[in-house]
């Protein structure tokens, strides 16, 4: 059978499958009910699997084919979000306050539809490839636990000599394929900042310091990081999401808080603004009479593609859809996937696929609770995944 044909015959199982995940979205490392199903189909199929990792008990991680060959490593990411479904799908979520709204669902599914037609070629195939199914992508670093677990080096199964994964991606049609060389996401690193002055009452400012006012100086001051700090064709972000302080009208409270994610493209980049950052708070601070403490949480680094990778998976995507259905992405995304760490340790690429249908026009974007992991989209990511494998080597 053809790779196509072979696809056509898994591929409604791989939808209902799907079906059946979105029903019971899970937050990162608490994603039991989703390990289980995913276990459950790797049993079924006959693919022995390890259960958990080191401080990711519910990972999933197994290989197919000769442990002697290159292992090529294919990657779901298998958590939800804690956001409430608003979809009225006939399988929507049964867990409130959690959906799969980053199609997570659909990343878990296509790769269990892939190992099922890797197993029924097994005896045929070029190198040997290892399937992680990766606990808590959204904000929990779970990535990172993989790892540092040694699903890469060869503690856990082979070796990985090359990493590919997916992301489905609303602003493209289904049938569409898009990535790039070099920086593809973002670093997502944040910070706190508070602001601690004197505070009295509000008809008397000048009887303590006013930590609101440096604060909001603040969140106008770090735009001009952006704008006069680094060059202006360096892709940059500061975004200020939360500002807590006070408790009256009428009273200036002693703090005064704001919380801030950083995006940045470069590793120099990224060193560098948590130093521009904190020179210019201290200044703020300063000269407000008011003392600032900040406190940074690192996040994902920059989702860094091999350009011979991107070279690989182009070609690929271009023989197995045709040219015009693969497009050249020009430009990095700001936001972040916590991929990266993979692509850290060895060559890899991440791309994405469109699952915008047809004919429609526009279509919810991640994140929204109303998105939906398209079904149609699952074929063009099997057969990805599929060629990645098959034509390794050649």
């Amino acid at each position: 059978m053809t790779i196509e044909s072979l696809i056509q015959t898994h591929l409604p199982e791989s939808m209902q499958l799907r079906h059946r995940l979105h029903r019971i979205p899970e937050l990162g490392f608490q994603e039991f009910k989703t390990a289980f199903a995913i276990r459950a189909e790797l049993g079924r199929l006959g693919i022995p699997f390890v259960e958990g990792v080191i401080d990711a008990p519910t990972a999933t991680v197994a290989w197919l084919g000769d442990p002697q060959k290159p292992c090529i490593a294919l990657r779901a990411d298998i958590d939800a979000l804690p956001i409430a479904e608003r979809t009225d799908l006939e399988y929507a979520s049964t867990h409130p306050g959690m959906m799969h709204a980053c199609g997570h669902d659909g990343h878990t599914a296509t790769l269990l539809g892939v190992a099922a037609i890797l197993k029924s070629i097994e005896s045929t195939l070029p190198v040997c490839v290892k399937l992680l199914w990766q606990p808590a992508e959204e904000g929990g670093g779970g990535g990172k636990r993989l790892v540092l677990a040694g699903v890469l080096d060869g503690r856990i199964g082979p070796k990985v000599d090359a990493i590919f994964g997916m992301h489905g991606w609303p602003g493209m049609k289904v049938g569409l394929v898009a990535t790039k060389p070099g920086a593809l996401l973002a670093a997502t690193d944040q910070f706190t900042a508070t602001f601690t002055g004197q505070g009295c009452h509000g008809a008397f400012p000048h009887l303590g310091h006013d930590p609101i006012v440096c604060a909001c100086e603040a969140v106008l001051n770090l735009q001009q990081v952006v704008s006069r700090d680094f060059d202006p064709i360096e892709p940059v972000v500061v975004t200020v999401g939360k500002f807590n302080a006070g408790t009256a009208t009428n009273i200036i409270p002693d703090t005064a808080t704001i919380e801030v994610t950083v995006r940045t493209l470069t590793s120099s980049g990224r060193k560098r603004i948590v130093e521009l950052i904190e020179r210019r708070l201290n200044g703020i601070a300063a000269a407000g009479g008011c003392e600032v403490r900040i406190a940074w949480t690192e996040g994902y680094p920059a989702t860094i593609n091999d350009s011979t990778m991107y070279d690989y998976v182009a070609k690929t995507a271009r023989t197995a859809f045709g040219p015009q259905r693969f497009i050249p992405v020009g430009s990095p995304s700001m936001g972040g996937e916590d991929f990266a760490f993979y692509l850290e340790k060895v060559p890899g690429c991440f791309f994405l696929v469109g699952v915008q249908p047809i004919e429609a026009i526009g279509y919810p974007s991640l994140h929204s609770d109303h998105f939906d992991f398209t079904d149609a989209s699952m074929a063009v990511g099997m057969r990805m995944f599929l060629e990645l494998v098959l034509n390794w080597g050649k």
